[in-house]
């Protein structure tokens, strides 16, 4: 089981979320394999893929993206997200996600 998948095409994301949980998994699709097996799903709303996808997965998902843009943030939690948290609240709270 992977414990934190991370659903990012951000470059800068993937080494903010490794230096924290170094044995978060990343991926850039809904379509990895990897996502079935995980304990919790991050996805990055900024890579433009549908929440409601993602948490039709099964496992928890939390959403993160721009602080601005509220409508992507209460999207998500509509879509079934657990949480959907602005980018700088996830970079000092991502090791709690597994919690």
């Amino acid at each position: 089981m992977s414990g934190l998948v991370v659903i990012t095409r951000d470059l800068m994301d993937r080494s903010r979320i490794q230096a924290e949980v170094p044995d978060a998994v990343m991926v850039r699709s809904v379509d990895a394999p990897e996502l079935i097996d995980a304990e919790v799903i991050l996805l990055d709303l900024a890579s433009r893929i549908d929440p409601a996808m993602v948490a039709a997965i099964g496992p928890r998902v939390v959403a993160y993206g721009a602080h601005v843009d509220t409508e992507a943030l209460d999207g998500a939690i509509t879509a079934g997200c657990i949480d959907a948290l602005p980018r700088s609240k996830v970079f000092r709270r991502v090791a709690e996600l597994l919690d």
